[in-house]
């Protein structure tokens, strides 16, 4: 499943190509929907932790979420797609804007496309977003009600790894920055809740919004020095102290995890586990 990083950049490059221009054909063989009026404008995209948005002046936007196969391209008019149509769950295209030329969008194999009523702009219909925790690629995200969504909506047990999957808590983190923010942060991913602090935590939190905005312009992504501490290097020696990388599956989707069993450890001043009822 793409990071919120990658939605981004799409989201960016979409925005920069659609923007503004009139739309001349909008295609989604799988999803029922009305036509657009002739001269519908899209106003522009953006991106939601790992949900895209693709916004029209009639009233409504276009929601995808890639999930685990999902891609959007962009090409010119005449220029060959690079999968085959058959995959293509949508797509639209612009019409040519003085001297600057025609873009076709198309979106590639997403189990999500919505016709939705755009959310921007208070309208009564379903936002397909409205779960979502703060967006930890924005600047502005609210770190600490990230930090408290991952205490109030996460049993005390719920291993850490997995709680920062959680997109109700904070939207962005998939299971690249996971594994990598718990590696910065010197913690075992499979820890329990219940042993780690409020400030740890806060640590977590922070460090992922910042690892993600770090990243948001440039494709090679950059967690530590050298690329990435652990994703995708299971067996190979870590980078800090040089024990070889980790992995088994965490969590009710069995995600891979990687991590060193040396550097990463489980809080030494936990306290008891909670009690059960009764």
């Amino acid at each position: 499943m793409p990071e919120g990083d990658t939605i981004f950049r799409a989201a960016r490059a979409l925005d920069q190509a659609l923007a503004g221009r009139t739309l001349t054909r909008f295609e989604a063989p799988r999803l029922p929907h009305r036509p657009f009026p002739e001269g519908t404008v899209v106003l522009g995209s953006e991106a939601r932790g790992k949900h895209c948005l693709v916004h029209f002046d009639d009233g409504r936007s276009l929601h995808t979420h890639m999930r685990m196969t999902g891609s959007w391209h962009l090409y010119r008019p005449s220029e060959r797609w690079r999968k085959k149509a058959s995959a293509a769950r949508v797509w639209l295209e612009v019409a040519a804007d003085g001297e600057r030329a025609g873009w076709v969008a198309v979106c590639f194999a997403a189990p999500v496309v919505d016709l939705v009523d755009r959310i921007d702009a208070g309208r009564p219909g379903a936002d397909p977003t409205a779960h979502l925790g703060p967006n930890l690629c924005e600047a502005g995200a609210d770190l600490d009600e990230a930090v408290a969504r991952l205490g109030r909506l996460s049993p005390p047990e719920r291993e850490i790894g997995d709680a920062l999957l959680d997109q109700r808590i904070a939207n962005g983190v998939g299971n690249v920055y996971k594994c990598e923010v718990c590696f910065v942060c010197e913690l075992d991913p499979f820890t329990p809740l219940h042993e780690v602090d409020e400030p740890l935590r806060r640590r977590l939190i922070e460090t992922s919004s910042r690892l993600l905005q770090a990243n948001l312009h440039h494709s090679v992504r950059i967690t530590v020095e050298g690329g990435v501490a652990v994703y995708g290097r299971r067996d190979e020696p870590c980078r800090r102290c040089g024990t070889p990388i980790a992995w088994r599956p965490q969590g009710p989707q069995a995600r891979g995890t990687y991590w060193c069993p040396t550097c990463q450890r489980r809080p030494t001043s936990a306290g008891p586990a909670p009690e059960g009822p009764g």
